[in-house]
């Protein structure tokens, strides 16, 4: 019968988890606790504050063995390399207990207690090493409480730390490994490792350690209502229920969740994992995406509906998503390796879902296996890349895209029988009548662009839109100063006539903006290096309109002045002819 049971200690649940008769249902979202919550959850319990009840699913049912999913608690966290729980194969099993409510916590304990967690140092590359992600383990300062200034308000010092951070402690700490308490089983041993390691010299040492003994092996803690009902969709309704509260669980987390319960050939949550990780490694710095971008992908790519909503995601939506899966994720990857080859990074791709419609014109033609052939698909990769820049320029993405994404996918979806490439100008004409989402440029837009700097994200999209004969599938291209950044650097005061000309010449504005860039290819680049500008034109005989240089001028750097008011002339006039072109789709 359903209902609240008696209560259990921690060690109970550690026990159970351990032998794997507590077990995660398909259905719930990964560990996302950060270290410091799990430090703040052993205080509270420590000091005697309630953690509140937990919601177990007694499964019985060898339908529900045989068909759902079921997943061990993850016990060495490594942020982003190891968050995945792992599967464990319920058929012919016996009996055990769903956890639907208390994922979180009873995670926390069990890293506490029995694991390990690793998260990101600062300022260096994420890789899946030590030092990048040094292991930390639990441990409790039994020296002395936290500190009074402590942000937290916590009293007693737990701290995850690494091997040499325990190493070089201060003297006067004392650091207890959270660990160990397990090994002590009776209350005997543990007045036994108070006498021997020196605690009863202080009363904060041995009342400190007998507390978190005892919180472990001795007050049962956990109280739990357990559910006995081999109904999925009661089951489903009160995970729903129960996860309002805590580390908030968002709609996405919801709709993920479904999604993985429901799929049956493969695995949902280790395929959108992976997928996640794939995107990660196919450049460096690397594109960060969630899954909540890929199931968004998988709702505009194959279903009418794109809104984040439960009846999206009924039985046939999400069983149509599996059978497709393989050549939309294929899309997926295939779509950010092509930004890749483009130049875009994660950090000039601001708006993840403008991949959307890219990957929905990619998996409707039917072309994923060749469109990062350097052959096929030039004039559709290049409206691509065109359309890309400017609704990143614009901001399109911004806000609620979702309005952005269904009319761009009618546009596409109109096309998609009558041409071959991808129609950036039927787009563009389709949000004109839109004043906060068209894509057209007015003069004051244009001449705010021209003085955006090197370090923005917005110059590589800007120099993308003046510079479309580079070849991008090279992926060897720089955003080069056309006068050295060395020259401006090294000006003083003394060296002109007038304080107008040397604010002028040292104005970042000038010299490190759009008007003093240009893109060019890594071979390029190398014969110009940090040379000369007149010097680099004259000997490589370089094209001028090409290169958006102008005409019958000096190119000196004293020249720099009537160089820049004639180069702004040029990129404007540039962007006039873009905004005039109209290219064939046919």
């Amino acid at each position: 019968m359903s209902g609240f049971k008696n209560p259990i200690t921690i060690k109970e649940s550690i026990d159970s988890i351990s032998q794997r008769n507590f077990l995660l249902p398909a259905i719930q979202r990964k560990f996302v606790w950060k270290s410091h919550q799990i430090e703040v959850l052993f205080d509270s319990i420590m000091r005697g504050y309630p953690i509140n009840s937990f919601m177990f699913w007694k499964v019985s049912s060898d339908e529900i063995k045989n068909n759902f999913r079921f997943y061990e608690f993850i016990k060495e966290y490594r942020q982003k390399f190891k968050e995945d729980n792992p599967y464990y194969k319920t058929v012919g099993f016996d009996d055990f207990i769903a956890v639907i409510d208390g994922q979180q916590r009873l995670t926390s304990l069990y890293i506490g207690l029995t694991g390990s967690y690793a998260y990101k140092s600062p300022r260096v590359w994420w890789k899946d090493n030590q030092e990048c992600l040094p292991t930390r383990h639990l441990y409790l300062n039994l020296a002395q409480p936290k500190s009074t200034s402590d942000e937290l308000q916590m009293f007693y010092d737990f701290r995850f730390l690494t091997s040499t951070e325990y190493e070089n402690a201060n003297e006067q700490d004392q650091w207890f490994l959270v660990n160990d308490v397990l090994k002590i089983s009776e209350e005997e041993e543990m007045d036994e490792y108070i006498d021997e390691n020196g605690l009863n010299k202080s009363k904060f040492s041995k009342d400190s350690f007998r507390k978190l003994w005892r919180s472990v092996h001795q007050y049962k803690l956990i109280n739990y209502y357990e559910e006995v009902s081999q109904e999925i969709d009661t089951v489903l309704d009160i995970f729903i229920r129960t996860n309002s509260g805590g580390e908030p669980l968002t709609f996405t987390d919801l709709l993920m969740s479904i999604t993985t319960a429901q799929w049956t050939k493969l695995d949902a949550r280790k395929e959108l994992s992976n997928t996640v990780k794939e995107i990660f490694r196919i450049t460096s710095p690397a594109f960060i995406v969630t899954q909540d971008l890929i199931l968004k992908t998988c709702l505009v790519l194959l279903n009418d509906d794109i809104k984040f909503r439960v009846q999206n995601f009924d039985y046939e939506t999400v069983l149509n998503f599996e059978n497709n899966w393989k050549r939309v994720k294929k899309c997926i990857i295939e779509s950010f390796t092509m930004l890749s080859n483009m130049g875009f990074t994660n950090s000039t791709l601001r708006a993840k879902n403008a991949i959307i419609p890219i990957a929905y014109f990619i998996f409707h033609k039917e072309i994923e296996s060749e469109i990062n052939s350097p052959i096929k698909h030039k004039e559709s990769k290049e409206q691509m890349r065109k359309w890309l820049s400017t609704v990143l320029l614009k901001g399109q993405f911004g806000g609620t895209p979702d309005n952005v994404i269904r009319t761009t996918r009618k546009v596409l979806r109109e096309h998609l029988g009558s041409s071959n490439i991808f129609p950036f100008n039927a787009i563009k004409d389709a949000f004109k009548s839109n004043p906060n989402k068209n894509l057209s440029f007015d003069e004051d837009y244009l001449n705010s662009l021209v003085t955006t700097q090197i370090d923005s994200p917005e110059s590589f999209m800007i120099l993308t839109l003046l510079y479309p004969h580079i070849n991008y599938q090279s992926q060897t291209f720089h955003m080069d100063h056309m006068h050295p950044q060395s020259h401006f650097l090294a000006l003083k005061e003394s060296d002109f006539e007038s304080n107008s000309e040397y604010e002028f010449y040292t104005n970042k504005e000038n010299w490190n903006s759009i008007l003093n860039l240009q893109l060019l290819n890594g071979t390029v680049n190398e014969s110009k290096n940090a040379g000369r500008l007149e010097d680099w034109v004259s000997t490589n005989k370089i094209d001028r309109m090409t290169y958006l240089i102008p005409q019958g001028i000096s190119l000196s750097e004293d020249n720099f002045r009537e160089f820049i008011s004639q180069r702004k002339e040029m990129i404007l006039s540039r962007f006039q002819e873009l905004k005039d072109m109209v290219h064939s789709e046919s």
